[in-house]
């Protein structure tokens, strides 16, 4: 049951890279952060289940930045994307 639950929470991520990658979904998209957020937030569920510590860390933090995007977006807010600056 371990390894479906991973396959599906895996999917959910992947799922929202690939259209994001191939120009369907943006990444500030409601879609895209809810896939990122719920898949993730299954992994990490399931690697604390395992005391998979590492992939408990990776996937605990994707699903708390994904999470904090997506409350973002429910609110109505929007954050500009900066380009690095050109210092010399």
């Amino acid at each position: 049951m371990s390894q479906l639950v991973q396959i599906i929470g895996s999917l959910l991520v992947l799922a929202g890279f690939a259209l994001a990658q191939w120009g369907y979904l943006n990444q500030k998209a409601l879609s895209y952060l809810v896939l990122n957020t719920v898949g993730s937030a299954i992994l990490a569920i399931n690697a604390l289940l395992e005391a998979q510590w590492g992939f408990l860390l990776l996937e605990g933090v994707w699903a708390i930045v994904s999470a904090i995007s997506l409350v973002g977006v429910l609110r109505g807010g929007r954050r500009e994307l900066r380009e690095p600056s050109a210092s010399a």
